[in-house]
């Protein structure tokens, strides 16, 4: 890198385990073979051996603490930032969290941002102020990038920003190699009965009552089973209605797997129940092990990867009756989604690897 340029510094206070730290783990391995410095600043080290050892990893915790707030992550990661900025004299951010804090300590500081959004505008702008707020920094970013052109749609409409799309890079052949490794899971094992699965983090947004309340109700007419993986705050509310509702025997909850996908391919159906999201990871890798896929129609991401319906099936946030007729419908005649599974699975160039990692790299070092 010339003398002139920035360093760059990826920026994500706070990792725990989901689609975004996937996405952040991709980019930043792939960035670090095309320039000489690649540092990342987050909180904990629980994720660190998943990035090249070429990448210079600082972190605030140096040991195994209790659990601390998200917010507090922020503070800290955001006071090492500082300190950075200071060891170096021209810098470059890319923040994959905690955005509107960089941007605002970039002002400050004399360093540049660049912005990875992740959930949709649509949940910030109810709030007038923190609209307000959201309008008024985000113009100081050197780029913003999305992943969903309904978010950067919103982005245009809501704020009067014009934001750069990228959707989520996605190493099919990676998936499919890891998706082989031998697996001894009993509970994913008869033919004969329907395997659900359902991939995600234990809060609100991603809505399990939803899918358990469906469950109960398809439960009573076919011969399925689902298992839950993911962790988070919810986990005792979703067991405790497992076990008042006696589905414990047909209901598994497991914490989130290093290898998902092995235990993604001995499901048939994948199901996601979330109330918003930016561009579900997970969708997409269940179409890449061909497995068909039911989903809320939530504010973007589901409906554009699903070309809205074309390549499986949507439902409208919180409609558990009508979520449980989907997945009768779908047992009783599997071969008739044959065809949608099939298009599903030929249609993801749009999210390869390779393409979307190119572009990323492009966007940032014009930045540099």
């Amino acid at each position: 890198m010339e003398k002139n340029k920035k360093e760059l510094i990826f920026f994500m206070p706070s990792m725990d385990g989901g689609g975004v730290e996937k996405n952040l783990v991709i980019i930043a391995n792939y960035f670090v073979k095309k320039l000489p410095k690649v540092s990342l600043i987050t909180y904990d080290k629980k994720f660190n051996h998943l990035f090249d050892k070429n990448i210079k990893i600082i972190n605030v915790e140096k040991k195994k603490t209790k659990k601390v707030k998200k917010y507090y992550k922020y503070f800290k990661c955001l006071i090492l930032l500082i300190k950075e900025n200071f060891k170096k004299k021209k810098l470059l951010v890319f923040a994959f969290q905690a955005n509107i804090y960089a941007i605002i300590l970039s002002l400050f500081f004399n360093f540049k941002v660049v912005t990875r959004s992740n959930s949709s505008p649509s949940g910030w702008t109810k709030n007038k102020f923190k609209k307000f707020i959201f309008k008024f920094f985000f113009k100081f970013a050197e780029n913003i990038i999305v992943n969903s052109k309904k978010f950067q749609d919103e982005f245009k409409n809501e704020f009067n920003i014009n934001s750069i799309l990228i959707y989520n890079p996605l190493n099919k052949l990676e998936i499919i190699k890891k998706s082989k490794k031998k697996l001894n899971f009993e509970f994913l094992t008869d033919k004969k009965t329907l395997k659900i699965i359902n991939i995600a983090r234990f809060t609100d947004q991603k809505d399990h009552i939803t899918l358990l309340k469906s469950f109960e109700i398809f439960a009573k007419k076919i011969k399925c089973k689902l298992l839950i993986m993911g962790y988070g705050d919810n986990e005792q509310i979703m067991k405790k209605f497992i076990t008042e509702k006696k589905l414990n025997n047909v209901i598994k909850i497991i914490n989130f797997q290093k290898n998902p996908y092995n235990f993604l391919k001995k499901a048939d159906l994948f199901v996601l129940t979330s109330k918003f999201e930016g561009l579900p990871n997970v969708l997409l890798e269940a179409q890449v092990l061909k497995k068909f896929v039911i989903s809320s129609n939530c504010p973007t991401g589901p409906s554009e990867i699903l070309k809205n319906g074309k390549y499986g099936d949507l439902f409208k946030v919180g409609d558990y009756k009508n979520l449980a007729r989907l997945i009768i419908n779908y047992k009783i005649m599997p071969k008739k989604y044959k065809p949608k599974i099939k298009m599903a699975y030929n249609n993801l160039e749009r999210f390869d690897y390779k393409r979307n990692c190119d572009k990323y790299f492009k966007t940032i070092l014009k930045c540099l």
